[in-house]
């Protein structure tokens, strides 16, 4: 059974920083294409970041970019969301996911995405 487990949501200020991580368990990610999405409320999920199967590409949502650093550790199967200067429209439950093995580049659609946890909330107060 798939299941990826993300962890590292919580409250935090305006300004202020937070690592989300992500686990795999029941399948190796090292052969995929990562991805994080998030969900805003009243919104419907959306793009944040994705990563290729190597760690050497990567994309942005253009209203992350430059704050927030997708990376990986393929040794121990983990994602991971460095999100800096946080703001209070980054509040939102954040989800990662994962493309199907061999499809190993990024994509920012979330159709793309074949297994994606049960998402971390991500609450930034002013």
């Amino acid at each position: 059974q798939v299941r990826l487990e993300e962890s590292g949501g919580g409250l935090v200020q305006v300004g202020g920083s937070r690592r989300l991580s992500c686990v795999a368990s029941g399948r190796t990610l090292g052969n995929s294409a990562l991805g994080w999405f998030r969900q805003r409320p009243g919104e419907e999920r959306s793009f944040v970041a994705s990563i290729n199967w190597i760690g050497m590409s990567t994309r942005y949502s253009d209203s992350v970019k430059g704050r927030f650093t997708i990376s990986r550790d393929n040794a121990k199967n983990t994602l991971y969301l460095r999100m800096n200067n946080l703001q209070v429209q980054d509040t939102a439950v954040y989800y990662c996911a994962a493309r199907g093995t061999l499809y190993t580049e990024i994509s920012d659609e979330s159709y793309d995405y074949e297994d994606w946890g049960q998402g971390t909330q991500v609450t930034v107060a002013a």
